[in-house]
């Protein structure tokens, strides 16, 4: 199973289950040869071709340990987190959190003092959900998002400008609706998997508050749903595009007019329409509402299981922090992401100009990225009723009072055992 760097914003995608461990622990076999201990760095397997042989060259190019790369298909935090339970586990290894358990648990080091005198140079929505109790967890590697493409030139023949509140959005996806082309697409289940939180940010809300509690006990959280449902409702939405969101693909083959999707498509949007298509965030819904940009960010951790500590760091600095050569081409040379370092963002001339630079600033004006109280309990009992209240018009209102009582109460939870 390929997986690429777009899974970790795929809010409720299952990625299939295999052997959590098993005796392939990267342990074995060809390493960098560098002076100095044994490590062994575990990534997710890629999509993007190209991506193993460059964290391969990366780790043989570092001559203060004999760092061993292993590529983990399958599903990578359920394999990371068993392996973090044992001693045959990596020592560093790539991670889309840590989550506050394998925080609070002590199975994951304090890079803190790696990013000293740097610590603000990385994107700070994507550094927070690292950060716990203000200690740093996990370095991030790169920033992914997404935005919604659109057509200028389809938007200009129907009279229509680009949207830029959620009414807006509705209207231009009714009016854009052919019998040939729809107006927008979500995703093949109506936006139920890939827009998580994005409706209640653009409402003006959260999915937790600065102080820990429900970000969208409030009438405009419903409000914004409902809007949703009547993107489905209207049938101008596209369902049952031969690939899903995360894949240009309905939108390059002109079966849709807008599509939500990641970054990481706007190369081959711009191979197939020059520069007839723009790029925005999900726009704002009603007065106090603002746009919403979903962002996220693999990164470098050291396992507390680890025996060389202190030589696991040095590595993780080397790479993540002090290379950065290696970081420009990590997010750039395999397809198509940000810095987590927004002076290497500044500076990426691929970023600079066109639909890119406006992506790069609406990561920057409008991102926001799920924090850590935001649970997996959390997120499934929300996720569950988005999707009924998108695909099967349940009632909103309702629906978020019941979300609302067990994130209240999953929230109590977690925070009772950190009191």
């Amino acid at each position: 199973m390929t997986i690429s760097r777009r899974t970790l914003l795929g809010t409720g995608a299952a990625l299939g289950l295999l052997t959590a461990c098993g005796s392939n622990t990267g342990r074995d076999g060809g390493g960098s040869g560098g002076e100095g201990p044994r490590l062994s760095h575990w990534y997710h397997q890629y999509g993007e071709a190209g991506t193993e042989q460059a964290v391969k060259r990366y780790a043989a190019a570092y001559d203060k340990a004999d760092v061993r790369v292993q590529w983990r298909p399958g599903n990578y935090d359920e394999q990371t987190a068993a392996a973090l339970l044992t001693a045959s586990g990596p020592d560093v290894f790539e991670v889309n959190g840590p989550t506050l358990d394998q925080i609070r648990g002590g199975q994951v080091v304090d890079l803190t003092d790696l990013l000293d005198g740097v610590k603000d140079d990385f994107n700070p929505v994507v550094l927070a959900p690292k950060t716990h109790e203000g200690r740093i967890w996990a370095v991030p590697q790169v920033v992914d998002m997404q935005v919604l493409y659109y057509r200028k030139s389809l938007l200009a023949d129907a009279g229509l400008k680009p949207p830029g509140t959620l009414d807006e959005l509705v209207d231009a996806a009714k009016e854009l609706t052919t019998k040939k082309t729809k107006g927008l697409f979500l995703g093949n289940d109506g936006g139920a998997g890939v827009l998580g939180g994005t409706p209640l940010y653009a409402a003006g809300l959260s999915l937790v508050t600065d102080d820990g509690e429900v970000g969208f006990d409030d009438p405009a959280a419903a409000r914004a749903l409902a809007k949703v449902r009547e993107l489905y409702a209207a049938k101008s939405l596209l369902l049952g595009a031969p690939s899903d969101w995360s894949d240009p693909s309905a939108f390059v083959q002109e079966l849709t007019a807008m599509q939500w999707s990641g970054l990481w498509a706007l190369p081959a949007v711009r191979k197939a329409f020059g520069d007839d298509f723009g790029v925005l965030p999900f726009p704002a819904d009603g007065p106090d509402g603002r746009p919403a940009v979903p962002v996220g960010a693999y990164g470098a951790a050291v396992s507390a299981r680890t025996k060389h500590e202190q030589a696991a760091k040095e590595y993780v600095k080397w790479l993540w922090v002090d290379r950065t050569d290696h970081q420009r081409d990590f997010a750039l040379s395999y397809g198509f992401h940000i810095p987590a370092r927004r002076s290497l963002a500044a500076k990426a001339d691929p970023l600079t100009e066109g639909p890119a630079a406006d992506a790069v600033r609406y990561s920057t004006e409008h991102g926001y990225a799920e924090p850590l109280l935001w649970t997996p309990a959390s997120r499934t009992a929300y996720q569950d009723a988005l999707s009924r209240v998108i695909k099967s018009g349940a009632n909103p209102e309702r629906e978020l009072r019941s979300v609302v009582r067990k994130v209240s109460a999953e929230l109590s939870r977690v925070q009772k055992r950190s009191s």
